[in-house]
């Protein structure tokens, strides 16, 4: 579905027709329960791991791609790769990451900085961003040099190629049955990229037989790889989106910046630095509820899970949790399309329901590598305002500014014939 950003009509009458909360679909094969309100998207997030269950609907045509991954697996199984997993996220050691992370920024901005000296400033965000985060987690996760900012890489053509094709998956029926698709020359196509990105992965484990094994390994680097780079690209290009339609707050984060880094020697972002750029924080919090990459996720449960006003969400029904109708819901937030940084100030978050802000989803399976995420935005929004300015750029298939982009809810949110903005060195 595309939707312009003045009008988003079809998704947003869809928030006001059921009174801001839910919605039911009772159907011959599955029955489906769209939520859009904090208040009934609670019990769902929250509700424990042991009777969480990701739905082969949604879930299942990634499961060649990702295998048997956190991502995907369910009950014991879901908890004792968590359990593994989540000192790998702990903050000694993402603080060895923001150096990877400035090395990679550094990187894409000289090539903006090439581009700009030969008079190209009309630049397209998410080819440049997203290389550049998988460049970074490439160096993050696997001490691996891609070099793919400046060079060609089968891999990164393979990843690209693996998520078209799911969404294309996904929307013809008949290839949603596996006995169908992979006799289809979409199928053969995905059976190669897939034997590509498998090559690149991990395959050491522990020894001990305590650890995971070889295959597990596997699975969660592609999860890894999957979830970590297109998402935080996502919401870079965003938040770069949004500050470059609003000067005004683009100025006063990049005056904090420059104020951070004041008597330095050498401009990076050091880990110590991401606790002061509260205002920076704020504007890329407004943009993850306005433009989260993630627009829903899904769940089944293995028993009844009661809601506000008696309802029910029976056994087995797949429940949709609409991000991007809760970050939207008008009887939630005010003027909920508007970019208003300051809804997060600390002074105007009190009293704000818990589950209103739920990029990263919420409750035990929420995105393990949140903190991760919410560090390399900083240290990339950062340093790329401190060394240039953004206006809107000129979207060469719509032939208009980028302020009449066209949202693209894909595996992650794009924007329809990509998403341009116009550079200017200021550094």
């Amino acid at each position: 579905m595309q939707c312009t950003e003045e009008g988003l009509l079809q998704v947003d009458d869809l928030v006001q027709r059921y009174t801001h909360s839910c919605s039911w679909f009772l159907g011959p094969f599955y029955h489906l329960v769209r939520l859009f309100h904090p208040d009934y998207v609670k019990p769902l997030l929250m509700a424990p791991a042991s009777i969480t269950v990701k739905d082969e609907l949604i879930y299942g045509h990634l499961r060649p791609w990702l295998g048997q991954s956190l991502l995907l697996c369910n009950g014991e199984e879901w908890s004792r790769r968590r359990r593994l997993l989540t000192p790998a996220f702990h903050f000694d050691i993402l603080k060895n990451y923001v150096t990877k992370f400035n090395t990679s920024t550094n990187i894409m901005h000289d090539k903006w900085r090439h581009l700009v000296a030969k008079g190209t400033t009309n630049v397209e965000m998410f080819d440049h961003v997203t290389l550049m985060t998988l460049d970074s987690l490439l160096k993050c996760a696997f001490s691996y040099n891609s070099n793919c900012q400046w060079s060609a890489s089968e891999y990164v053509s393979a990843l690209v190629e693996l998520s078209d094709l799911i969404i294309d998956r996904r929307q013809k029926i008949l290839h949603h049955w596996d006995w169908f698709y992979w006799k289809t020359q979409q199928g053969k196509q995905f059976r190669k990229a897939l034997n590509v990105v498998h090559r690149y992965m991990c395959d050491n484990n522990d020894e001990d037989g305590q650890g995971l094994t070889d295959e597990e390994i596997q699975a969660e680097a592609n999860t890894f790889m999957f979830a970590g780079h297109d998402t935080t690209a996502s919401a870079i290009c965003w938040t770069l989106y949004n500050l470059a339609r609003h000067g005004h707050y683009q100025e006063q984060c990049r005056q904090e910046v420059m104020d951070l880094m004041q008597g330095r020697d050498r401009h990076e972002i050091e880990w110590e630095d991401l606790s002061n750029l509260p205002f920076t924080t704020m504007c890329i919090r407004e943009s993850l509820r306005l433009h989260s990459p993630v627009q829903a996720v899904t769940r089944k449960y293995t028993q009844d899970i009661a809601l506000p006003e008696d309802r029910t969400v029976p056994k087995g029904a797949i429940s949709l949790v609409s991000i991007y109708g809760t970050h939207h819901n008008p009887a939630v937030w005010t003027n909920p399309h508007e970019f208003h940084p300051l809804r997060f100030d600390p002074t105007n978050t009190a009293g704000r329901a818990s589950h209103a802000f739920i990029p990263f989803s919420s409750g035990p399976r929420n995105c393990i590598g949140q903190k991760f995420a919410l560090a390399e935005l900083r240290v990339v929004v950062a340093l790329t305002l401190l060394r240039f300015r953004l206006t809107l750029g000129v979207n060469p298939q719509l032939g208009s500014r980028s302020g009449g982009v066209r949202r693209l809810p894909q595996l992650v949110l794009r924007a329809e014939g990509g998403l341009w903005l116009q550079l200017e060195r200021s550094d």
